[in-house]
């Protein structure tokens, strides 16, 4: 296909329920990216990496390799670090993706984060020269999961079948239908209401709360600066006065900043900035830091809550 008429960007689901389902829709692609001299990234969990390797042999050599489970434990770090990373590296060359943010081990708290990463992918690299190819097990998730990569991806391939998804959704509206409110903390949160010439009581506020949920101290450090970007933004951008609520749950530290403010950019926080910007950095911080980190928005208020795994 010549340079005139190639579509530049192609976001795709894969459904396989079989090992041989997944490498008949994946090696194909990756050795079509490198007979075409196109960049290869390949970031999946290990048991859909394994496989993918081995099948490639020697060609394996040529493919860049990312554990998502690792890379991608925070949904909303995958744009920034994954994925335009590797696409900005190889600008102007055209890139193929096989990304796979969504498996079987993927929790209650982490599924609504990772549809709307899947939706915003489409408004991220609506301009690039790439195509991204999404694995999803039929076998391990729940057909909720199967209807919503309906909804986030323009196309589907199924087998030996390619073809347009009838449920594609815009971006703003699958993100929206996301937007709900998050769930009231399992235990009793401490809690601490701030405004600007509070900022050094806030992290303060935040180490002692996280080091007694058993959070070592490099990490109590990650997630002052986090939670320190949040607050920052909610006194400044926000309208203030913030609320910082903190509770642990299920294995995690979790630090919740609510302010009055409207968050209207999706992408706020996955979009790095350019070098020579002095904003935009903040929120994209905190995605590289925390391990998850959920937002919910309206009219009258904006809530983070992020969570930081002991």
């Amino acid at each position: 296909m010549s340079a005139t008429t190639r579509v530049s960007f192609q976001h795709e689901a894969l459904v396989y329920r079989t090992s041989d389902e997944l490498l008949a829709g994946t090696v194909p692609f990756v050795r079509g990216g490198l007979n075409a001299d196109e960049p290869v990234l390949v970031a999946v969990p290990p048991a859909s990496m394994e496989p993918i390797r081995s099948a490639l042999g020697d060609s394996a050599e040529q493919v860049r390799f990312l554990d998502m489970t690792e890379a991608g434990r925070n949904p909303g770090r995958i744009i920034p670090a994954v994925l335009h990373s590797f696409v900005n590296r190889h600008a102007p060359r055209r890139v193929r993706v096989i990304g796979e943010p969504i498996w079987a081990g993927r929790s209650a708290a982490e599924y609504p984060a990772c549809v709307q990463h899947e939706a915003l992918i489409n408004l991220a690299f609506a301009d690039a020269d790439a195509v991204i190819l999404c694995p999803y097990d039929a076998r391990r998730l729940a057909g909720s999961a199967l209807a919503d990569a309906e909804r986030t991806h323009p196309m589907i391939v199924n087998g030996d079948e390619r073809r347009a998804s009838d449920a594609y959704a815009h971006p703003h509206t699958v993100v929206a239908a996301f937007n709900r409110p998050l769930p009231d903390p399992v235990v009793a949160p401490a809690t601490f209401v701030f405004d600007a010439d509070d900022l050094p009581a806030v992290r303060r506020f935040v180490a002692d709360h996280a080091g007694r949920a058993g959070l070592a101290g490099a990490r109590i450090a990650d997630l002052e600066v986090a939670v320190n970007e949040v607050a920052t933004n909610a006194v400044i951008h926000g309208g203030g006065p913030g609320t910082l609520r903190v509770w642990p749950e299920r294995g995690y530290v979790v630090c919740e900043v609510s302010d009055p403010g409207h968050l209207i950019d999706p992408l706020a926080g996955r979009i790095p900035p350019d070098p020579d910007s002095e904003h935009g950095r903040g929120l994209l911080l905190v995605n590289y830091l925390c391990d998850l980190v959920r937002t919910h928005t309206d009219r009258g208020s904006t809530t983070f809550r992020l969570h930081m795994h002991v």
